[in-house]
């Protein structure tokens, strides 16, 4: 990972999570008992895309499995050489015949700058996510991880994740699990640090006691 991307994130961090306490002293309650949470760093560009493809739907050890047959064929996978692969070879890889279809689908668009991926970088972030989200294969989920994690984006919020939901109810004694609707809108108050109050949710579900 990059030294000056570590160390702005490090100071990203830290003013987020400032800001937080003081806008919910929940996330103070976080912070005292578990500390910062960890970087999720990932790299921008077509491979974590593909990764993120090639991990939907399986296990962990799976998708890893399937990622490592990957690279031993593309060491550093690009979209031309993603495209040069017979469909022989992708299934032989473990790609089922609709990740087949999804990873060249990607592979196309970012080829031919369909989705261009610098200007992605450039973009607001509701138009980076309506940008991603029109390929077959990348769901809203998966667009807003590559923005928080790729891109370094401060305010995504992926209310729709499950982790999120139990990790809410728990912090916040809800009766109930939210639905991402209701998430969405108890998150509104942690603009503009939604990403850093998910890190701090994420940490605190793999912490807090169920």
């Amino acid at each position: 990972m990059p030294s000056l991307r570590a160390a702005r994130a490090d100071v990203l961090l830290a003013e987020g999570c400032a800001w937080l306490v003081r806008a919910d002293p929940d996330f103070g309650r976080v912070l005292d008992a578990h500390g910062l949470p960890p970087h999720r760093f990932r790299p921008p560009g077509f491979a974590t895309l593909l990764r993120a493809i090639v991990a939907q739907q399986v296990s962990t050890a799976s998708a890893l499995a399937i990622w490592g047959r990957v690279t031993d064929k593309l060491p550093r996978p690009t979209a031309a050489g993603f495209l040069a692969l017979t469909d022989a070879d992708l299934r032989a890889i473990g790609f089922s015949r609709q990740k087949v279809e999804y990873g060249r689908g990607l592979a196309e668009a970012v080829a031919t700058k369909r989705l261009d991926m610098a200007a992605l970088r450039r973009m607001d972030d509701e138009a980076a996510l309506t940008a991603l989200v029109a390929l077959k294969g990348i769901g809203r989920w998966t667009a807003e991880i590559y923005l928080m994690f790729a891109l370094d984006r401060t305010d995504v919020f992926p209310a729709d994740d499950l982790a999120l939901m139990v990790a809410a109810q728990r912090l916040k004694q809800l009766p109930a699990r939210p639905t991402g609707k209701a998430l969405r809108a108890l998150a509104a108050p942690w603009r503009p640090w939604r990403t850093v109050a998910a890190q701090l949710l994420w940490h605190y579900y793999r912490h807090a006691p169920a």
